[in-house]
């Protein structure tokens, strides 16, 4: 399948319709009086992201060009709203610091994996928790902001799921590293031993 085809699939059209809304969402988010907007497409996004991965896994849709946008728009969701999170307040720099850490990690790991003739490797369950995590973490935080009467209830359960990403989040990237370690520095057995 070509990289056309792949993007007639309707879970990697809903992949680059999220990535559209990136840089739509930050926008908002860092605008006054548009927080309510900025929720509403962040919950589109998280939605849309559980969508394209069932419609994908029940139609046979899943494709290589998937496996790149869909995590790629879910780092990039991550990463705006920490930044704007930050800037408006709702978070602490430290939380985005340690999220984006995990991240900076992984950027030095990949190309290790590329030098020696490996793709990305698979997305780890950990991962996909922890994202599934941070995903919705970071709509709470925003919506306590928006809705101050509820926030009793909305800040604790946004930082249960804030802190539950943060540990996966890193677990899962400390088991990325150990199998690039595994696949790149130590001696391949022999199966036939």
């Amino acid at each position: 399948m070509s990289i056309l085809s792949d993007l007639k699939s309707v879970p990697n059209m809903l992949s680059v319709l999220r990535l559209l809304l990136v840089p739509v969402f930050l926008w908002l988010l860092l605008e006054d009086g548009y927080f309510v907007w900025a929720f509403f497409v962040l919950a589109f996004a998280a939605f849309s992201d559980w969508l394209d991965g069932q419609i994908a896994r029940k139609y046979n849709q899943v494709t290589n060009l998937g496996k790149i946008l869909d995590p790629a728009a879910d780092r990039l969701y991550i990463f705006a709203s920490l930044i704007g999170l930050t800037i408006n307040g709702n978070i602490p720099a430290w939380f985005a610091i340690v999220i984006i850490g995990r991240d900076l990690m992984l950027l030095i790991v990949y190309p290790i994996l590329a030098t020696h003739g490996y793709g990305p490797l698979p997305v780890h369950f950990l991962g996909k928790a922890g994202t599934f995590s941070l995903l919705y973490a970071l709509p709470l935080l925003l919506l306590a902001d928006i809705w101050p009467a509820a926030e009793f209830v909305i800040l604790p359960l946004g930082w249960a799921f804030a802190f539950w990403g943060i540990g996966l989040y890193w677990l899962a990237g400390f088991i990325y590293v150990k199998q690039v370690w595994e696949l790149v520095f130590l001696p391949r057995k022999n199966p036939l031993t």
